[in-house]
């Protein structure tokens, strides 16, 4: 979201106020790099007064296509060319049997819409489970992938913004995803709208304040400029709920992600021992998550209407 005191070009968002809280007390505090695709340089920004971080001169909606442009973001590749790649789509058929899992622990209900739904294996996953299945996916790209696949119809985004999807749904998930969007506060709402009056939100995102991001600093794979436009924090993804309506309720960890986001961190870093020392930090990363959740790599933040 931009908020109407901020100035933005047809090019880059310039923010003069905290996009979550609209604190003016915002300041420079990370200088990195988008090591995975285009090598240009963005600044992370803190807001003094909520502590919370955003990309600052991010790309705007209409001109960020070409830093999603590459088989190495995987997330919406089927590549497996390459370490890193390859440990991706193992550890994706292990994290999706624990999502749903974790799903049929919160809710009895069968109406799941997921947010920046891909290539389709979490719906299709789901929807083998039983579940009604609705995907949101701004990628034209994904969403051929997903009906040509799975036979899954997956929604733009403005079919969802807009209120065109009518019927309410018991789970709203979204894997890595809210990160991405420019318009957080948008889609908060409308998932508000969306939501079953009993139902709960699964929300993943990188930490900030975790083990390995602070070891690894502006070479932490998860600040993925500028594909990142927020990098939450257990307190700044609580004010976020709060002011669209939510609560957290409980938090949950993605185990695998200290390792894989270790592993690329080391390789930003033109490591040689790569796989040993990557495979350390996420050990220890993940050890340091369970005597502390607030630093865990990355959260399942589970929440409820308030």
């Amino acid at each position: 979201m931009v908020q109407t005191k901020n100035t933005t070009s047809s090019a880059v968002i310039k923010y003069t106020t905290c996009p979550l809280c609209s604190s003016k007390n915002i300041q420079l505090t990370l200088a990195t790099t988008d090591y995975s695709i285009s090598k240009d340089g963005f600044e992370i920004y803190a807001c003094g007064a909520c502590d919370f971080h955003f990309t600052q001169n991010a790309p705007s909606p209409t001109s960020i296509a070409p830093y999603y442009q590459s088989d190495v973001y995987i997330s919406h590749s089927d590549t497996k060319e390459g370490l890193v790649n390859r440990l991706y789509h193992t550890a994706r058929e292990l994290m999706l049997k624990k999502k749903s899992k974790l799903i049929q622990k919160l809710t009895t209900g069968k109406r799941l819409l997921d947010i920046g739904s891909g290539t389709g294996y979490f719906l299709n996953h789901m929807k083998q489970h039983g579940f009604k299945v609705i995907g949101v996916e701004i990628d034209g790209d994904a969403r051929a992938a997903t009906l040509k696949n799975f036979n899954i119809k997956v929604n733009p985004p403005p079919t969802f913004l807009e209120g065109q999807l009518t019927e309410k749904v018991d789970v709203i998930t979204l894997w890595h995803v809210l990160e991405h969007l420019h318009d957080m506060d948008g889609y908060m709402q409308s998932m508000h709208r969306q939501l079953a009056d009993d139902g709960v939100v699964l929300i993943a995102v990188p930490n900030h304040k975790s083990y390995d991001a602070q070891h690894y600093g502006k070479y932490w794979a998860a600040y993925d400029v500028p594909r990142h436009l927020w990098h939450f924090s257990p307190k700044t993804v609580a004010k976020l709920a709060d002011k669209n309506g939510f609560k957290v309720v409980d938090q949950k960890r993605l185990p695998l992600d200290p390792f894989y986001n270790s592993l690329l961190s080391e390789k930003y870093q033109s490591s040689k021992l790569s796989l040993i020392f990557g495979g350390l930090i996420g050990l220890i990363s993940l050890l340091v998550s369970y005597v502390n959740p607030s630093r865990s790599t990355s959260p399942i933040y589970i929440l409820k209407k308030k």
